[in-house]
């Protein structure tokens, strides 16, 4: 997630803004690999990826108008792991110079509500547990260890259940056309869809996103209707516990990110 400020130059908007990278083999945060080649991305899952689980996944996704569609709902073998395809869209680059938030948070909006037959829990909980295990920072460890139930369970009986994204950055819209629809169903599930707020109001909160920024981003998606959060007042009652798991799991993905450290420092 980046703290994109200012406006591109017109005439150099998609250079500046978006990238399609062709022939490239790209490593992904969670073990998976995606290879773009021609109009087609190649996406090999991510092992110990359950068929069962990504078949429905692709499935939602062709159903949706939000999220990419895949070109086939059926995963291929290729060797011990799952492969699928993909048509090959713009993406937001990193440090863009002028960030969609208001298009994003109306994106998220629309997920949140759609309706769907889908009972798998979405990844958030998984993703986090996974991090968490992996790091050696001490202070990264307390800070979980100090994280509320919220934050390990992927809803709760009192919040809504909706169809979540589960793993949403900046990075994961894709532009077909003149329009965004949302990259990457591996954590597709359900549960609460503060989740998916979670990384954006974790980093403003951090000093990684500027104030106006994420004030865009949340203006957005409470007049799309996004169900996360209330219409109106404070929304960090809500947001609280999913901004500080979202903090730990990239303070424990990005160990020398000095902002993501104190961030984790200062919730202990």
């Amino acid at each position: 997630m980046s703290a994109a400020r200012g406006e591109a130059e017109p005439g150099d908007r998609s250079r500046r803004q978006f990238a399609v990278c062709d022939g490239r083999r790209v490593q992904t945060r969670s073990g998976a690999e995606v290879v773009v080649d021609g109009d087609v991305v190649y996406k090999l899952h991510r092992p110990g990826t359950d068929l069962r689980a990504l078949t429905t996944r692709l499935r939602i996704a062709a159903e949706s108008d939000c999220l990419l569609s895949p070109l086939d709902i059926r995963p291929e073998p290729a060797g011990p792991r799952w492969r699928s395809r993909w048509p090959r869209v713009e993406t937001v680059v990193p440090q863009p110079e002028c960030a969609p938030w208001a298009d994003a948070g109306r994106l998220l909006a629309r997920l949140h509500g759609e309706s769907t037959t889908m009972r798998m829990p979405h990844g958030w909980p998984q993703r986090l547990r996974r991090m968490v295990r992996a790091t050696t920072d001490d202070t990264v460890r307390r800070a979980a260890a100090e994280l509320p139930p919220e934050a390990w369970r992927a809803g709760s009986p009192h919040r809504p259940a909706t169809l979540v994204h589960g793993d949403w950055h900046l990075g994961q819209l894709g532009r077909v056309a003149d329009s965004w629809m949302l990259i990457d169903v591996d954590d597709l599930g359900v549960g609460d869809p503060a989740w998916d707020l979670a990384r954006p109001a974790g980093f403003w909160a951090a000093g990684l996103i500027p104030d106006d920024d994420w004030q865009t981003f949340l203006d957005a998606y409470r007049e799309a209707g996004g169900a996360a959060v209330p219409a109106q007042g404070d929304p960090w009652s809500v947001l609280d516990p999913f901004a500080r798991a979202a903090v730990v799991q990239a303070a424990a993905h990005h160990p020398d990110d000095d902002l993501l450290h104190a961030a984790c420092a200062r919730m202990l």
